[in-house]
C-alpha cells in the first residue's frame, strides 16, 4: 500500500523546492538544457539498470523486495527531479506538454473498431 503524505505537494511546489535547492547550494550556472538532459538521461537509465536482467515477472513483482523497491522510487525521484528542473529552465508547462500529447496520440491512434 502507498503511503500519503499529510499534504500532497503539488508540481509547482516541487519545483520551487528544487529551484531553492540549487539556488542555495549555488548551482544554477550548471542547470542548462544539455546538462540537464544529460542527467535526465543518466538517471533514466540508472532507473533501467534495476530491471535489466530480469524476467518480465520479476521486474512485475520488482516492489515486492524492499531493496530495489528503495532503488526504484529513488530513481524515480531523480529522474523526476531532473525533469522538473529542465521544464523549469525551458519554461514548459510538464502536465499540460502531456495533455497535449495525448490529446494528439489520441488523434493519431484512434480506438480499433471491433
Amino acid at each position: 500500500m502507498t503511503e500519503q503524505p499529510e499534504h500532497q505537494l503539488t508540481l509547482d511546489d516541487l519545483a520551487q523546492r528544487l529551484s531553492d535547492f540549487a539556488a542555495a547550494r549555488r548551482w544554477q550556472p550548471f542547470h542548462t538544457p544539455k546538462n540537464l538532459a544529460a542527467a535526465l538521461t543518466v538517471e533514466a537509465g540508472e532507473l533501467l539498470e534495476i530491471f535489466q536482467w530480469l524476467t518480465p515477472d520479476q521486474a512485475t513483482a520488482v516492489m515486492a523486495d524492499p531493496e530495489r523497491a528503495h532503488r526504484v522510487r529513488d530513481e524515480v525521484a531523480d529522474v523526476l527531479a531532473y525533469l522538473v528542473q529542465f521544464c523549469t529552465v525551458l519554461g514548459i508547462d510538464p502536465l499540460a506538454a502531456l495533455a497535449a500529447k495525448i490529446d494528439r496520440n489520441e488523434l493519431r491512434f484512434p480506438v480499433p473498431e471491433e
